[in-house]
């Protein structure tokens, strides 16, 4: 066995007999600065502990996501009708597609930006429409001109009123003029508006009859409209409920499916009664739209270069008067990327408050125009993308797309559109959170406390030497 002695012998930190210390009223002093450093650098050491550091770098683009990316959008245009918009995406590459309409919904939407419905169903993309022949066969006017004086009172005299809405100028409704007037005159000798007075069709020039036309919100020639006595009940802006004809345009065609509205009408009825109609070409007819504005929803999937998302009027069978048409619209939501839950987000704000500010910069944008002062205005965005990645201690990978954006307004040359314009940058921003060891926190609570108190000790030392020496001086002096 040991003994006590020899354990002794390696002691060390031996004690001094109290009788033989000595206390002073600087080495209190001293003791009391040291405890308060002690704590203050403590507190210190605590504080930087607890806290998050991250490291930023700037390295080549490594997405996750390969060669696409996701653009989500919600987009409310006040004056662009729902049955005509078109979302459209292009790049540098070639690609180019037109009337996207598997990922995007439409809502018709008043000029309060309200929806007025359920979704505005598109229907399948026409590639062809069958006209009559051109030849130089004479027709009459067999369809009846129609104006804002007497559109009410013919559309409430019979049961089915069927109208075509053209523009002199456009070369789609010189199209359908013969056919429709062929059709027009044909189902006037087999059903007499005076005797018969089930259905009548008819025509508006919209260049004349501007009012009426908006009215019907009608933003493209030729559009043809059903309109059912019963069913077409007027809101308290006037708006009728009613269908748009789309399908094909020549006189066989047009005659059947008029023939075809008025078959389930008795003689001695004047109430049409829609989605009775036989055999009309599936989607051939469809709800025209409630209201003149849109709300488009979705998102689309690009490739990672240079490229365009465009909303616009189009049609392969219309034309479109760009002088009258309005691209005003409000940008609820446009963002790059997959969409970050809200709790993460919170988490990362908290590490870094500025992430996220430019994730979706357009948000709650107006770009409105006047109409009247405005009119042909090309809108464009252009957006500069830049990827942020921030690799959590815990080996989680966030992504997050932010971007700046530079809107400008333009006199179009053509039919006024909306264009983002967006360019990726081949560089990203990684962020990287930097964890921190507790044995280090540890040894550098131990080098407080050791240095602070090694310190203080020298000090003590000092000052009491230097008072020992000022009094052996004095007692000098007096002997």
């Amino acid at each position: 066995m040991v003994s006590s002695a020899k354990l002794k012998s390696v002691d060390f930190y031996r004690k001094i007999p109290r009788d033989l210390t000595e206390a002073s009223l600087s080495g209190a002093g001293l003791s009391i600065i040291a405890a308060v450093s002690m704590m203050f650098l403590f507190g210190m050491e605590l504080h930087n502990y607890l806290s998050i550091s991250t490291s930023t770098s700037v390295i080549v683009d490594r997405s996750s996501d390969k060669d696409y990316l996701r653009i989500d959008f919600n987009l409310s245009f006040p004056a662009l009708s729902c049955e005509f918009a078109s979302v459209d995406v292009s790049d540098v590459l070639g690609t180019n597609r037109l009337n996207i309409t598997k990922t995007v919904r439409k809502y018709s939407i008043d000029k309060h930006l309200r929806a007025t419905g359920s979704e505005f169903e598109s229907g399948p993309v026409t590639n062809m429409l069958k006209h009559d022949d051109d030849n130089d066969e004479e027709y009459g006017e067999g369809s009846v001109a129609l104006n804002g004086r007497n559109f009410d009172r013919i559309s409430h005299q019979h049961s089915i009123l069927v109208v075509n809405f053209y523009a002199p100028w456009c070369y789609w409704s010189n199209r359908l003029k013969p056919s429709w007037e062929k059709a027009a005159k044909i189902i006037r000798e087999r059903h007499d508006p005076e005797i018969d007075g089930r259905i009548i069709m008819g025509r508006v020039d919209c260049t004349e009859e501007v009012d009426l036309c908006r009215r019907n919100h009608i933003q493209g020639y030729p559009s043809i409209r059903i309109f059912r006595k019963g069913s077409d009940v007027r809101d308290e802006n006037g708006h009728h409920e009613h269908e748009s004809y789309y399908g094909d345009r020549d006189t066989d065609t047009l005659v059947n499916t008029m023939e075809e509205l008025v078959a389930p009408i008795a003689m001695d009825s004047h109430l049409a009664l829609e989605g009775k109609s036989g055999k009309t070409e599936e989607n051939a007819k469809r709800p025209a739209p409630s209201e003149a504005g849109c709300r488009i929803e979705g998102f689309v999937r690009v490739k990672k270069v240079p490229g365009n998302l465009v909303i616009s009027a189009r049609s392969g069978f219309h034309s479109f008067d760009g002088s009258i048409m309005n691209m005003s619209h409000v940008i609820s939501d446009f963002s790059f990327g997959r969409k970050i839950n809200a709790r993460v987000m919170s988490d990362l704000k908290r590490i870094l408050p500025y992430i996220g500010v430019s994730h979706a910069k357009l948000n709650g944008q107006a770009y409105l125009t006047d109409p009247e002062d405005h009119a042909n205005v090309t809108v464009e965005h252009y957006i500069q993308v830049v990827k942020t990645e921030v690799m959590r201690s815990s080996h989680q990978l966030i992504e997050d797309y932010e971007y700046t954006a530079h809107s400008s307004l333009m006199h179009a040359h053509s039919v006024p559109v909306v264009k983002f314009h967006f360019e990726l940058s081949p560089m990203q921003v990684l962020i990287t959170e930097n964890s921190k060891s507790f044995s280090h926190f540890i040894t550098n609570v131990c080098a407080i406390i050791g240095g602070v108190f090694t310190v203080a000790g020298i000090l003590d030392s000092i000052l009491h030497n230097t008072l020992r020496l000022v009094k052996k001086v004095e007692l000098g002096k007096n002997f």
